[in-house]
């Protein structure tokens, strides 16, 4: 999305922009990167250096990089890459544009240069963390939490719809905590709820819930709401009342198995997408079962996992000692993707006979890729549909599920 915003100003001013890191056009080049993980950084590194590469070769006149990493390290990074002919912290936008067009100023504006397909975009109601989980980065690099006005949130997603979008994924590093800084209070209900009223939008989908002090008067707009997505994207991390005290994450194991209750019974038929931790320090072997019962007993929809990593200046980098061996780690984390594997195999089978309703997103080959509304781009399940027929991508379709996989489903036309 910031790279959305930053490309958009730089169409305005008269430059020609392309997003394809993989065939690089043009003699500049703007990198946004990500500072949060060490794979994430890993690979961010990896871009600028084979930017670096070109510029040496000639094939690029100057290279700019931005966003969490450069926010993160800016010194270190000036010492290390000087091929770089400059690095801007995550919110420099005013500045890279002013420097790159020389002296132009930023616009503010809800205009966006699209990077995903054009019936869905990401749209951003917050910045920022205000948690204290012992091992997350975020706050570090984004500092306090900063939700955006409801009326700016609403004019964006307007002329999102106005550019050919019918999918909105709202996005923050933290959904429930949005509204309290700007309005006293939380604010996400009505967000989702007026939102869902734009003419347009067809689909609203929620990600990076937090279950501390979750809005609960979210769920009858969830529950009511045609276009709001029965799927809820809340990462829980952990369940051993041990880890979740070492993690700072302010909730317990009874809560929040409480609060999947409470999820299931107000929303019937909601998607839970989770992402677990293993090898956080002081994760025992006990804690680790627990974890995988926890599992069992939920039977996620969707669950993505990560092994811990120890980040610069977190709470767990410094009071701390990072006693879980990698291999050990890898061993965890294995065993919980296979049983999460497990069940996913068995929930999609259930689907089997289904009609549901999908977006399709692509013809690949002899199919059509869609997705049903509890699948998000990218990260979930893909339904593939073989016909005769000439469907539209962003267009709706209702499919019958024929058979299932444990990573795709397949479907005839109704």
């Amino acid at each position: 999305m910031d790279t959305e915003r930053v490309m958009r100003q730089f169409e305005t001013l008269g430059y020609h922009v392309t997003h394809d890191a993989a065939r690089p056009q043009g003699a500049i080049a703007v990198i946004n990167t990500c500072g949060f993980i060490g794979q994430a950084k890993e690979e961010s590194i990896e871009m600028i250096l084979r930017f670096c590469q070109r510029k040496q070769q000639g094939r690029l006149k100057r290279l700019y990089v931005m966003g969490c990493l450069s926010q993160r390290y800016l010194e270190e990074l000036k010492l290390e890459i000087p091929e770089v002919d400059r690095f801007y912290g995550k919110f420099d936008f005013d500045q890279l544009v002013q420097d790159v067009a020389h002296d132009a100023l930023w616009r503010e504006s809800p205009e966006r240069h699209q990077t995903t397909p054009r019936h869905y975009a990401y749209l951003k109601i917050g910045e920022g963390c205000n948690r204290t989980c012992s091992y997350c980065a975020i706050p570090i690099i984004t500092g306090k939490y900063k939700s955006r006005p409801v009326d700016e949130i609403l004019t964006e997603a307007r002329w999102l719809v106005s550019q050919g979008v019918r999918e909105l994924q709202l996005v923050a590093q933290d959904l429930t905590g949005y509204g309290y800084d700007l309005y006293q209070t939380s604010k996400l209900a009505e967000l989702v709820q007026r939102l869902s009223d734009v003419p347009g939008v067809d689909w609203i989908r929620l990600h990076y819930a937090y279950p501390a002090a979750f809005p609960y008067d979210l769920l009858p707009v969830m529950r009511e709401r045609d276009n709001v997505c029965k799927y809820l994207d809340i990462a829980l991390q952990h369940i051993s009342d041990h880890m979740l005290q070492l993690m700072r994450r302010n909730v317990d194991k009874r809560s929040t198995y409480e609060l999947i209750t409470r999820l299931r019974e107000e929303v019937p038929g909601i998607c839970l997408r989770t992402t677990l931790m293993v090898g956080h320090p002081g994760e025992t072997e006990e804690d680790f079962q627990e974890l995988l019962q926890f599992v069992r007993d939920i039977r996620f929809d969707r669950m993505g996992a990560f092994a811990y990593s120890d980040e610069e200046n977190t709470y767990a980098n410094r009071h701390y000692r990072d006693d879980i061996p990698e291999e050990v780690k890898q061993q965890r984390l294995d065993r919980l993707m296979m049983e999460q594997q497990r069940i996913s195999a068995d929930l999609n089978q259930a689907r089997v006979g289904s009609i549901q309703r999908i977006i399709v997103d692509r013809k690949e080959g002899d199919y059509y890729v869609g997705r049903t509304q509890y699948d998000s781009p990218e990260v979930d399940l893909e339904t593939l549909v073989k016909t005769s027929k000439r469907l539209h991508t962003g267009q709706f379709y209702d499919v019958r599920i024929t058979s299932a996989e444990e990573f795709d489903l397949y479907g005839e036309l109704v």
